[in-house]
């Protein structure tokens, strides 16, 4: 009986997976370039995204915005003078599902500048749910070489709402950097008990023209 009990479960489990996630979601491929809107607990700003830049690196940001990943999102790692990164979802499923499939790893052709948009990554084909904004020009993550990677390709630009960027909570530096493994299996209500002045996207969208 217990055995049948576990099998049941796995299943549901798996049920439900299929639900929040379908492999085919990733074939969708983005305009030449779009905009897109995040709202958050400090205010809205806009990106411009463009496919020249890292053409897998913007097709995996449009599947996610049009999937609706980034809804009730913590902008966990914000460090003063350098980036502001998020991307871990509150839904362990979710966020298991897209960070297990890291897109193909592109060369940097646009600096790192002030405002601009990278994902973050820990290896080869590790780009797959969190990004950042510098928070300044910080050059040196064009060229940055470890675990077989060399730097982090930009794949949007703040164009609007830079000055809410910058308003995002940055208290906790790079504290929260450290806690990923906990941010992710427990989520928000982690977050919101140990450290209540993170912000948060409350959700992003794409842009019509």
């Amino acid at each position: 009986m217990k055995k049948i009990y576990v099998i049941v479960c796995l299943l549901l489990l798996s049920a439900c997976a299929s639900v929040k996630f379908k492999d085919k979601w990733l074939t969708k491929q983005a305009p030449e370039t779009f905009k897109a809107r995040f709202e958050t607990t400090q205010g809205n700003f806009d990106i411009l995204a463009k496919r020249e830049w890292s053409p897998a690196g913007v097709d995996r940001l449009y599947q996610l915005i049009n999937r609706e990943y980034y809804q009730d999102i913590a902008i966990f790692r914000v460090v003063p003078k350098f980036v502001a990164q998020f991307g871990i979802h509150n839904d362990t499923v979710i966020n298991n599902a897209w960070g297990k499939k890291g897109i193909i790893d592109e060369p940097v052709l646009k600096k790192n500048k002030k405002m601009t948009v990278a994902f973050a990554r820990g290896g080869v084909k590790t780009r797959s749910n969190q990004i950042f904004i510098n928070l300044k020009d910080n050059y040196r993550l064009d060229t940055l070489a470890y675990s077989g990677v060399t730097g982090f390709p930009v794949v949007a630009e703040v164009v609007s709402g830079k000055e809410n960027v910058l308003k995002f909570y940055n208290g906790y530096g790079d504290k929260l950097g450290y806690k990923q493994d906990s941010i992710s299996k427990f989520g928000n209500t982690f977050l919101r008990k140990k450290y209540p002045k993170v912000d948060y996207i409350i959700k992003a969208y794409i842009l019509k023209d």
